[in-house]
């Protein structure tokens, strides 16, 4: 082939990836500006009564975050479950709530969620005493997986969904995991601005972290639920569930931890309520 040709062929697909966030940005605008169905606004608020929480221009947002989502994320029944406009509503509005803040894109890892009517079981190498290895398998509601899908259980999103004060909610707990795999596997540290954005968050993590795992060892309890324990990433996710489900009360006792979330998330769901 000759020269010219094959620069010209580099130069068209060079214009080409240029071109291509410009061109996905245009077909969300689209997507976004459409009328939201009637029939998901009954499913939001039958299913989604944390939705109504928000002010009026976060509920615009939320739902033109949906349309982009449910048109690019495919949601996919597992174990015989059909889904239906309740499940992707549904699934779509609580993977949405944490976007309504800072710009960061619509999860781009993720390609689809596979939702099961259930507890589904997973297999995982474990070690066991003398470094022997061995499969374990646990039944899980949910999980997120840096290779483009979250697992979720259809009966615990419908439940954490329908109980928006418990502090408990599986789906806002599996995207926060995706919006902390986005830099890399989950370590509870999700992409931030600058290095002393990551030195004052480390250094109120840990803290929070360190004083959970104490107060189990004497045998208290508290607001952040003990599987935060687990480690930095599910500390993450789990306070990321009370930062929109119980927001004042984790601005009242963990003050310094919310005030991250609320940078982070670009978000005050304390003054939703």
């Amino acid at each position: 082939m000759p020269l010219l040709i094959c620069f010209s062929l580099v130069l068209l697909a060079a214009a080409g990836i240029a071109a291509w966030p410009l061109w996905v940005r245009h077909r969300r605008e689209r997507i976004a500006g459409r009328p939201f169905p009637q029939p998901w606004r009954r499913i939001l608020r039958r299913r989604v009564p944390l939705a109504a929480r928000l002010p009026a221009r976060q509920q615009l947002k939320l739902k033109a975050l949906m349309q982009v989502f449910l048109a690019e994320k495919a949601i996919i029944g597992c174990r015989g479950l059909r889904v239906t406009d309740e499940i992707r509503v549904t699934i779509a509005a609580l993977a949405c709530l944490p976007l309504l803040g800072a710009a960061r894109g619509i999860y781009p890892e993720l390609r689809q969620v596979l939702v099961y009517p259930g507890a589904f079981v997973v297999e995982r190498p474990v070690t066991e005493a003398g470094g022997v290895q061995s499969d374990q398998r646990r039944a899980l509601a949910g999980e997120s997986w840096s290779q483009s899908q979250v697992l979720l259980a259809w009966d615990e999103v419908a439940r954490g969904a329908a109980t928006p004060g418990d502090g408990h909610n599986v789906v806002i707990h599996e995207f926060a995991h995706q919006l902390d795999q986005a830099n890399g596997p989950a370590n509870g540290a999700p992409a931030l601005g600058t290095a002393q954005d990551y030195r004052r968050w480390s250094t109120v993590m840990q803290n929070e972290f360190d004083a959970l795992r104490g107060r189990l060892a004497r045998g208290e309890s508290g607001l952040i639920d003990a599987y935060g324990a687990t480690d930095p990433a599910e500390f993450f996710a789990v306070i990321s569930e009370l930062f929109f489900e119980r927001p004042i009360e984790l601005a009242a006792g963990h003050p310094a931890l919310y005030g991250e979330l609320s940078g982070y998330y670009r978000l005050d769901p304390a003054g939703w309520v």
